[in-house]
C-alpha cells in the first residue's frame, strides 16, 4: 500500500513539538486575526449602510474587505514564513530521519535558523528557489503521469485530465522534499542539487506519487472533519452579526480547518514523504536522460541548471 512509517512520523513530530507550537501560534493567529477583520468589517458596514438603503449589502462587502485585507497580509508573509518556520521545521526532521540528535525547546528553533541561514544567507534566495521547483514540478507531473496522451478516446481523456489533477493536488509538498534534500547534503550549490534532486524525485515518481496519493487521501479527509466539526462554533461566532454576513460562518471553518491542515497536518505529509525520499534515493544517481528530457520540456528547470552554473564552488561538503 503505502511506504511512509507513521509511528516514525509522529514521533518526529513529537520531538519537533517548538516547531508545532510555532506553526500553530503563527496559523491560528492568522485564522482569529481573519474572523476579528471580518466580524469588524461587517459591523462598520453595517452602520454605515445605514445612512443609505441597504445595510445589509454594506455588511457583507465590510466584512470581504476585512477578510481580504488580512489575507493580503498573510500572502505577503509568506516569505518569512518559509524562511523561519517551514525551512528551519524541515532542517531539525532531515536531522531526526538520519537518527541525529537535536536540541529541544527554544534552542530547536535557533539552531534550525542557523542551519537555514548557513545554505540559504538571504530569504530572496529561498524563495526564489522555492519557485522555480515548484514550476519545474509541473514538467516532473507530464513525464510520470501523461496519461491524456495515450488515452484516445475523449471521454477517457476526461478522465485523465481528472486524474492528472488529483496527482498534481499530491504533488504539493515535493518543493519541501527538495529543500530538505539541499538540507540533507549541506548544499553550497542549492540550485544544482534541487536539479538533482528533482531528477531523482522523478526516476522514483511511482513510488513517490503513490505515497502522496495516500497522504493527501488522508490529510483532506481529516481536514473535511475539522471543517465539519467547527461549522457550528463558527456559526456561533457569526450569530449577532447581520444576516448578510452569515455565509461567513462556513467560510470561517474552512479557515479553521486550514490552520489545522497547515500547523498539524502538512509537517507530517512533509516528515513522511522525506523519510520515503531519502530511503528510496539511497545509492542512486540522477539519470541523465532524464535529465535532459526534463530541460526540454521545462523552461524552469532550465533556470534552475542556469542558477546552478552561474555559483561556484563544491556543490556541498
Amino acid at each position: 500500500m503505502w511506504d511512509f512509517r507513521i509511528v516514525k512520523t509522529l514521533e518526529i513530530l513529537f520531538r519537533t513539538l517548538p516547531f508545532i507550537l510555532l506553526r500553530m501560534a503563527i496559523y491560528f493567529g492568522i485564522t482569529i486575526a481573519m474572523i476579528a477583520a471580518t466580524g469588524t468589517g461587517a459591523g462598520i458596514g453595517y452602520g454605515v449602510g445605514h445612512v443609505g438603503k441597504d445595510p445589509e449589502v454594506w455588511s457583507f462587502w465590510g466584512g470581504a474587505i476585512g477578510f481580504g485585507a488580512v489575507w493580503g497580509i498573510a500572502y505577503w508573509l509568506r516569505e518569512y514564513i518559509l524562511y523561519t518556520v517551514k525551512a528551519g521545521h524541515i532542517a531539525v526532521m532531515v536531522e531526526l530521519i538520519d537518527g541525529k540528535t537535536i536540541p529541544g525547546g527554544k534552542s530547536q528553533i535557533a539552531y534550525a535558523q542557523d542551519v537555514v541561514k548557513a545554505r540559504f544567507a538571504e530569504v530572496n534566495i529561498l524563495f526564489v528557489l522555492d519557485q522555480l521547483i515548484k514550476a519545474a514540478v509541473r514538467a516532473v507531473t507530464g513525464l510520470i503521469w501523461g496519461i491524456a496522451l495515450v488515452l484516445p478516446i475523449p471521454a477517457l481523456g476526461t478522465v485523465a485530465k481528472f486524474a492528472n489533477s488529483v496527482v498534481r493536488i499530491s504533488l504539493t509538498y515535493v518543493d519541501e522534499i527538495i529543500l530538505g534534500y539541499n538540507i540533507r547534503l549541506r548544499s553550497r550549490n542549492p540550485w544544482e542539487t534541487s536539479r538533482q534532486g528533482l531528477v531523482l524525485y522523478a526516476q522514483n515518481g511511482k513510488v513517490m506519487v503513490k505515497n502522496a496519493l495516500w497522504l493527501t487521501v488522508f490529510l483532506y479527509i481529516l481536514a473535511f472533519i475539522v471543517f465539519v466539526v467547527m461549522l457550528g462554533p463558527a456559526a456561533t461566532l457569526f450569530y449577532f452579526l447581520p444576516d448578510a454576513v452569515g455565509g461567513w460562518s462556513f467560510v470561517a471553518a474552512i479557515v479553521f480547518a486550514w490552520a489545522i491542515k497547515a500547523a498539524l497536518l502538512e509537517p507530517f505529509a512533509i516528515a513522511a514523504l522525506m523519510d520515503v525520499y531519502f530511503r528510496t534515493i539511497e545509492g542512486q544517481q540522477p539519470n541523465q536522460a532524464l535529465d535532459d528530457k526534463l530541460a526540454s520540456v521545462s523552461a524552469k528547470f532550465r533556470e534552475l541548471k542556469e542558477m546552478a552554473m552561474r555559483t561556484s564552488g563544491p556543490v556541498a561538503r
